[in-house]
């Protein structure tokens, strides 16, 4: 079995910072070809942009991929500059908190925009490549063609207050993941799920800068005892992506240090 993914080409959005920045880096150094995708330009620039003017092994697009147009985009830009495409991560997400008895600010319809529908359409869309480069290259019905992986957390099984409209959403992308697996097995397209928590995202980052105090909360209900970094997240990618899970699709790993094991009140909603 194999953890390589050189030579392969790589999607990952959400990109230009955190969790989507370390698996996008992730896979690069371990020989990937990837196209790190985002909406802030700005960011991008200032991470990758001296590498894409440098037409190797990195291109970066800039768009919101909550528009169709977008994505269509960024899937010709990446065939232009790469040939095809491998592997879809799904790293752009966001997460709030919600007043579920204020239906104004229960951030479902933000939550299940930002967090599924940008993956399943981005999904759809790439697999729709994938098969194409397939029929081109003359490949069989059924042979590998690529892996799509997308990021959910635990509170999709496991919620708290404040959390409706990410839990829902968090659960919808799991459901999408199960449900994607299945139409696209035959075809050669695996889809997978990491499902996270506790780990040194932007917003987390952001959250323990206004809340020190959370930290130690965090890290007591783990029983791993701390916080992960973005780059032990990058890792599970890249099993998933590689043929060492060449028979696993459909599933939802959880890298969360244990904290989904058990209940504790009064912890922070990360």
């Amino acid at each position: 079995m194999s953890l390589s993914v050189s030579g392969k080409t790589a999607i990952v959005t959400g990109a230009a910072n955190g969790i989507g920045l370390a698996i996008a880096r992730h896979l690069l150094d371990k020989g990937a070809r990837v196209m790190f995708a985002d909406v802030d330009e700005a960011r991008l620039l200032d991470e990758v942009g001296e590498e894409a003017r440098a037409e190797g092994e990195v291109q970066l697009f800039a768009g919101d991929l909550t528009q169709k147009l977008t994505i269509a985009n960024l899937l010709s830009a990446t065939v232009d500059a790469f040939d095809r495409v491998d592997i879809l991560v799904n790293a752009s997400r966001r997460f709030c908190t919600s007043d579920p008895l204020v239906p104004e600010a229960d951030a479902v319809d933000l939550l299940l925009q930002q967090n599924l529908m940008t993956a399943l359409r981005m999904s759809q869309m790439t697999a729709r490549r994938m098969l194409q480069a397939g029929e081109k290259a003359g490949l069989e019905p059924g042979a590998p063609l690529g892996s799509i992986i997308n990021l959910s957390g635990i509170a999709s099984g496991r919620t708290q207050q404040g959390l409706m409209g990410y839990s829902i959403a968090s659960a919808a992308v799991e459901q999408m993941t199960r449900s994607m697996a299945v139409e696209l097995a035959p075809k050669g397209i695996r889809v997978n799920a990491i499902s996270f928590a506790s780990v040194m995202s932007a917003s987390l980052q952001g959250a323990l800068r206004e809340n020190p105090d959370w930290r130690e909360a965090l890290t007591q209900a783990t029983p791993l005892g701390r916080i992960a970094g973005p780059d032990e997240l990058a890792e599970t990618v890249q099993y998933l992506a590689s043929d060492a899970a060449r028979f696993v699709t459909g599933q939802v790993l959880c890298v969360d240090g244990g904290r989904g094991l058990i209940e504790r009140v009064a912890v922070p909603a990360y």
